[in-house]
């Protein structure tokens, strides 16, 4: 035994049975303790490792963990948009780091003593809930109070630094006793604010919920029946986007910056909003936050009291605590009131009213049309199957705006750091946490390429991956920017222009990855339907127009001072017709953006 044993055998306790991690030889002990304790998945990358355990632990429905495991210097540096990216959007992530030994720390006196060396705990720090370096062997209550620090309200990254000299030392004796407080329980919602609550839902006219991801997947779940019967609309958060089934019959869209028409005309015009577990961040309530809600009382409910009091939006009625607690006790305390049926008579004709592809969406001949096929997505997906939009560029919103969630299907993205080259990493660590179900990945092919050496890990691990490669020459989002901002001066957006992208077929075949490219006439079927059949991955080509439009969208204007300006979310672009705007701004005058 020596300590990194000691060291592993704890994580083993505390959850842990996936490593996935990149070798080196600031780590080698570790790795060696590690080998015959868990699963272990070599990535080729350490940003892959721990975007994967980001994802494997999220959508887990066993409490399976996986943490990320990197050498110093360079292996934590990989590894930082990871840790950033469950950082933004606060989700558990354990990433173990090692160092040279103790008397080659510089400790800021040089820059450099050991080979590889650099303070990792001071690059971590503003981006974790807990860092630690361990220099000496630290006794197990140390070491499992900080792992327990990323699972404590609110979530987030722990970074844990070894030396290799510790991971090397004799174990501690007399352990097995030593631990730190359980993890308390998150606080309720007081009493007092819970009767305010429902005072003010059984009053209103035009209530709404709003779900984001601090409503767990399984209480949503499990209260669907409750939300029927109660008969408010329930809008859900990218991040919480499959907390209900787009069938389910008081399901009303996703309302976002880039969302769902329908959803943000109807949120703007509710009398009162209970948003559940969102911090109500910019992307959801549009940059021009003071027109949120603009008719509505908001309630917001979270755990984190910045949140509450951050100053955007304006909240009526913050209450600090437990998001699945205080859902529970609405549902089972609130009673359906009569005033609310002309409402979802409404909120039914502006979803029917407002088709998901619009008709100002253009595709050339021969392209496949993008909300079309996105649309069939979760329809051709098994029931539990896993589907892993990438987290920026066209592709990613276009998914988010049409996927339609069926059964019990799961659906991830990292949506706040918006870093291109999440998905495939971040597929591999879903895929792996949900054995038996195959996972969907749409990417673009401008950030696939970003991290696509992670097809290694694909292939060798034959994970079911079927990969859908949204392909157009490169970044559609820049190349929108740049077209509608800078008159259409194009800089590093495609080939023309200097970005350098693969044959995606050579590729997938220098892997040994199945490949198809998807005819627009045949979609789904023939020999893509095949593809999707087998055991094994997949890379499907997509082929997108390079001037694919992506409507609708909230519209930015440049002042003549530089900054910016923006539509709140109702007022999206294109602009509706006189008649449906009558139909659809039933409770709010249309008013110039």
């Amino acid at each position: 035994m020596k300590y990194s044993d000691q060291f592993v055998d704890w994580l083993a306790e505390e959850g842990y049975t996936h490593c996935f991690f990149v070798a080196g030889g600031n780590i080698m002990h570790l790795l060696d303790s590690v080998r015959t304790r868990m699963t272990c998945v070599p990535f080729v990358h350490e940003v892959g490792a721990a975007i994967a355990a980001e994802y494997f632990t999220e959508l887990n429905d066993e409490r399976k963990k996986a943490f990320a495991l990197v050498t110093a210097g360079p292996g934590l540096t990989n590894a930082m948009t990871g840790i950033a990216g469950a950082w933004l959007e606060s989700r558990e992530l354990l990433v173990v780091g090692g160092q040279v030994k103790r008397s080659d720390l510089a400790r800021g006196e040089i820059r450099q003593r050991g080979i590889q060396e650099i303070d990792g705990i001071t690059m971590a720090e503003s981006v974790c809930k807990r860092i630690l370096r361990v220099e000496r062997p630290e006794p197990r209550a140390t070491i499992v109070d900080a792992i327990r620090e990323g699972t404590r309200p609110r979530k987030g990254p722990v970074f844990i630094e070894m030396c290799l000299d510790a991971q090397a030392a004799a174990p501690l004796p007399n352990q097995e006793g030593a631990m730190p407080p359980e993890v308390a329980a998150v606080e309720k919602v007081s009493p007092e604010n819970l009767d305010r609550a429902l005072s003010l839902l059984a009053a209103s006219t035009r209530p709404v919920f709003l779900l984001g991801a601090g409503t767990s997947r399984a209480a949503a779940r499990a209260m669907e029946a409750k939300f029927t019967s109660l008969g408010v609309p329930v809008m859900l958060t990218w991040n919480a986007a499959d907390r209900l089934p787009f069938d389910h019959p008081v399901y009303a869209g996703r309302p976002n910056t880039w969302g769902q028409r329908h959803a943000n005309i109807v949120l703007q015009q509710a009398d009162l909003v209970l948003a559940v577990g969102t911090r109500l961040g910019l992307q959801q309530t549009g940059f021009a936050w003071e027109g949120f809600a603009p008719t509505a009382t908001v309630i917001q409910v979270d755990i984190d009291p910045s949140e509450l009091n951050k100053g955007h939006p304006h909240i009526d009625v913050p209450l600090c605590g437990d998001a699945d607690a205080f859902l529970s006790e609405v549902l089972s305390r609130a009673r359906r009131q009569e005033s609310w049926a002309e409402w979802l008579s409404f909120v039914e004709a502006v979803r029917s009213a407002l088709p998901l592809n619009e008709s100002e969406n253009l595709t050339a001949d021969g392209y496949i049309k993008p909300y079309e096929l996105l649309f069939e997505v979760a329809r051709v997906a098994g029931k539990d199957d896993v589907i892993i939009p990438c987290s920026s560029g066209g592709a990613f919103t276009v998914a988010m705006q049409s996927i339609q969630l069926r059964g019990n299907q799961k659906m991830l993205t990292n949506k706040a750091l918006a870093a291109m080259g999440y998905g495939l990493s971040g597929a591999i660590g879903a895929s792996l946490a949900n054995p038996g179900r195959r996972t969907f990945l749409i990417e673009g092919d401008g950030g696939f390429a970003q991290n696509l050496q992670e097809l290694g890990t694909v292939a060798v691990n034959k994970i079911p991956l079927k990969i859908l490669l949204f392909s157009n020459d490169g970044y559609a989002s820049i190349r929108m920017t740049q077209r509608n901002y800078f008159n259409g001066s194009w800089i590093g957006c495609d080939s023309s222009t200097g970005l350098g992208l693969p044959d995606w077929r050579l590729l997938a075949a220098a892997y040994g990855i199945a490949f198809a490219r998807m005819d627009p006439d045949v979609g789904f079927g023939g020999e893509i339907g095949e593809l999707l059949a087998t055991d094994g991955p997949a890379l499907i080509e997509v082929p997108i127009d390079p001037e694919q439009t992506y409507f609708p969208k909230i519209t930015s204007t440049v002042q003549a001072d530089g900054s910016m300006k923006s539509n709140p979310l109702h007022l999206m672009h294109p602009e509706l017709d006189e008649n449906t705007s009558a139909t659809v701004f039933k409770y709010l005058a249309k008013k110039e953006g």
